[in-house]
Order: structure tokens, then C-alpha cells, then sequence
């Protein structure tokens, strides 16, 4: 609304979301960003991206597009399209797993905080109620960096990979892999410690899942 009052054109990437979830169009949103290579793809085998909404707009993309050559490869649009038939099916089961998992961790001694909108006690809970769901992310604190590591080598079922919304779990440090180049200070300003995992939850079998992430923390 805010955009929309300024003369501006309000865009928002829903890619840790997907449509299944969350489909901004309905508040209004005049474009839509996602990562196709993400849950859209769901196999981290595609490098692609999407964007969506008012046809105006998305017509002067294409033409653009158009003119510099900015489009996908016929294989890449059928990793794409195979993936879509099953986006239904598996949002929902990972972030289904994905709240067990957050539940499990917060109560868990060796962990000191979790970050997941569909906790309870989650400062973002109340603002993810309206979502149908709140994807397959979640974020967790070890007591020290030392834990947080053994914990990525430990686990046997997640792989230990920068990415997300694939088929397979994912973990990884964020201060040692996608804000390793910010200082202690910026990062931590930010909510990125040292002992902070994030994992990407996939659609293996949640009591499987579980018991890694038990063992490891063990």
C-alpha cells in the first residue's frame, strides 16, 4: 500500500514461501520474485529465476528479456516444469517437518535459541499466521561455534551445502559460509553468530531426520 501511494511498483521475493504458501498477489504485490533454482526446482539441479504479476509489467520484462538474451535453456525449463508438478506436494511436507524439527531443537539443552515462524515463542509467529504454512527453513544457536561445527560434521542425513528448498536437507554455518565476508561486529548486528546453523529441511522421512539431528547433538 505504502508503494502504491508513492507512485512505486511494490515487488517481493517469495521464494522460501513459494506460492503454496503464500501468494502475494493477493495483498496486492504488482511482482513476484522467486528463485526457481529453490523449492520452485526442488532439485538443485537448475539455475533459474521467475518473476510473476501484473501483466503490464511483466510484459515490458519479457521484451526485454527478449532483447538481451536473458532467457532459459530448453533443459532448464523442463527441470523446472518437472519440479512444479510436485511443489504441492512437498512445501507442505518440509515444513511440516520443519516445525517438528524447530520444536524438538527448543527444547533440546544444547540449544539456546531457534528461529522458526511457526514457533510460539518465535518473534515473527504472529505476523506468519496468515501464511498458509512458514516453508522449510529454521535457525538454531549452539552454546559455542566449537558445537555448532561438530554438529555439521555429525549429522549424517543433511548435506552440508549453501543452498535450499531442495529435496535433500541442507545445513551450513552462515558465519563461515554466506556472510563470512562481514566482520564479527556486521554480523553480528545482523543475528549471525558464530554457533548459528540454518537448515533446509528436506522431504526425507521426519522420524529419520529427527534421530540425526538428536545423535549429532548428542
Amino acid at each position: 500500500r505504502w508503494a502504491h501511494q508513492h507512485g512505486l511498483v511494490a515487488a517481493i521475493d517469495n521464494t522460501f514461501l513459494s506460492p503454496v504458501q503464500y501468494r502475494p498477489a493477493e495483498d496486492g504485490f504488482d511482482l513476484v520474485l522467486h528463485s526457481a533454482t529453490k523449492y520452485l526446482g526442488g532439485h538443485s539441479d537448475l539455475v533459474a529465476g521467475v518473476v510473476a504479476g501484473r501483466a503490464d509489467l511483466v510484459e515490458r520484462i519479457h521484451h526485454q528479456q527478449n532483447h538481451l538474451g536473458g532467457s532459459l535453456d530448453p533443459q532448464a525449463l523442463f527441470l523446472l516444469d518437472r519440479g512444479l508438478k510436485t511443489l504441492h506436494l512437498r512445501v507442505p511436507a518440509q515444513a511440516a517437518t520443519a516445525l517438528r524439527l524447530a520444536r524438538v531443537l527448543e527444547d533440546h539443552p544444547m540449544v539456546s535459541r531457534v528461529r522458526y515462524p511457526g514457533l510460539a515463542s518465535d518473534p515473527a509467529h504472529s505476523r506468519a499466521a496468515r501464511f498458509d504454512g512458514c516453508g522449510g527453513m529454521l535457525a538454531f544457536e549452539l552454546a559455542t561455534p566449537e558445537a555448532a561445527r561438530r554438529f555439521v560434521d555429525r549429522v549424517r542425513i543433511p548435506l552440508h551445502a549453501a543452498s535450499l528448498g531442495s529435496v535433500e536437507s541442507l545445513v551450513v554455518l552462515p558465519a563461515r559460509s554466506s556472510h563470512l565476508g562481514l566482520t564479527p561486529e556486521e554480523r553480528a548486528a545482523i543475528g549471525i553468530s558464530d554457533s548459528l546453523v540454518r537448515m533446509s529441511v528436506g522431504v526425507e522421512d521426519p522420524d529419520d531426520l529427527e534421530e540425526d539431528v538428536l545423535r549429532a547433538l548428542a
